[in-house]
Parts: C-alpha cells; sequence; structure tokens
C-alpha cells in the first residue's frame, strides 16, 4: 500500500460526553479523544481499519477547547502513522502511532 498524507480540520463540539467530568466550569478536550480522531482520520484515509501496536510518541503542548478548530497534518506509512495537530500556527499535539495494516 502507498503511503498517504492529509491535511484537515478538527474540532471537539463541546457538548461531547467526554468534556463534562475532567475540568469542571473550563473544559479542555482531553489528548486521549485528539489520538482517537487522528486514528479515525488515517482509517479514512486509506479505507481500512488499522491496528495500532503502539504509541512511541505523543507530546501535548498547549491545550485545546470545545468548539475550536485545529489543523490536523498525518501521513499514513506502511508501519507508522505521523501526525501534528496545531491551531493558529501554534503547535499542539504531535506524535506517531506503529500500526499494523494487516493484509
Amino acid at each position: 500500500m502507498s503511503n498517504v498524507s492529509d491535511t484537515s480540520t478538527l474540532s471537539i463540539d463541546s457538548s461531547h460526553p467526554c468534556l463534562a467530568g475532567p475540568f469542571p466550569g473550563h473544559p479542555i478536550v482531553p489528548g486521549v479523544l485528539l489520538l482517537d480522531r487522528v486514528l479515525a482520520r488515517a482509517e479514512s484515509c486509506v479505507g481500512q481499519r488499522l491496528n495500532v501496536t503502539s504509541l512511541p510518541v505523543a507530546k501535548f503542548t498547549r491545550p485545546l477547547l470545545p468548539g475550536e478548530v485545529a489543523v490536523l497534518q498525518l501521513e499514513v506509512h506502511e508501519t507508522e502513522i505521523k501526525f501534528d495537530i496545531s491551531k493558529d500556527n501554534a503547535r499542539i499535539a504531535q506524535g506517531s502511532f506503529k500500526i499494523d495494516r494487516g493484509s
């Protein structure tokens, strides 16, 4: 399979259920939700489910607030997904998943 590069936007609505608990009155989008969106976008780009084998790098440098629009840049390679999430040219998160595309 060939490598895929993609740039898209992502935004988490303030009504998302995972925002209810962690920071009452001042919710931020949890990193695990951002990782879930990265993986979902990668799967959409390659048209198949991807099996994550590890997450060797994940760095979160700024919060994303509900309703804010961020830019997701990703590269899907045979055994890796590299991602970068930013808002207003400031990095929010970056990292990589190790994957097994299967046969």
